[in-house]
């Protein structure tokens, strides 16, 4: 269901898109009214994947922890953050196998981002794993580290 109405706080009109999800009614909000009912309830589908990926970021990766206080500093950590989130979610692209859920959630058959995370500290464990990142103090010949980190800073 959908209705367009006047919203008073922005002055201008606005398209609510009414969705059963599970068990329970949700609202969403446009002021697009180009969009089709299908095309909001997307749009706001893929918004939640960029939601969680910023709360993967501060919470997961450590973001939100920074001690850090000069605008460059709090730059440079959210571009290793950052850089981080993508190494590991093109680790967990390049996995043979799906990873095995920690914690089992009904009706879900994708990973989350601490199950690959979990693979990469095993991985990092490995005695082989030096030849992907090399030991302090023996520089390699094209570190995919090396690379990044220069791309970073």
């Amino acid at each position: 269901y959908d209705h367009i109405c006047m919203l008073k706080t922005l002055k201008c009109a606005v398209r609510v898109v009414w969705a059963y999800r599970k068990s329970q009614w949700v609202a969403f909000f446009t002021t697009d009214l180009d969009l089709t009912v299908e095309q909001t309830i997307e749009y706001y589908g893929a918004r939640w994947k960029i939601e969680a990926g910023f709360k993967e970021i501060k919470q997961e990766i450590g973001s939100i922890k920074s001690q850090t206080r000069t605008p460059h500093a709090v730059t440079n950590h959210l571009n290793f953050c950052m850089m981080t989130t993508a190494i590991t979610w093109i680790y967990a692209d390049r996995l043979d196998k799906t990873p095995q859920r920690c914690y089992a959630v009904n009706n879900r058959s994708h990973f989350a981002f601490s199950d690959v995370r979990k693979l990469i500290t095993r991985d990092a464990l490995d005695k082989d794993f030096v030849t992907f990142c090399p030991k302090p103090g023996k520089p390699g010949q094209n570190s995919l580290i090396n690379a990044l980190l220069r791309m970073v800073a």
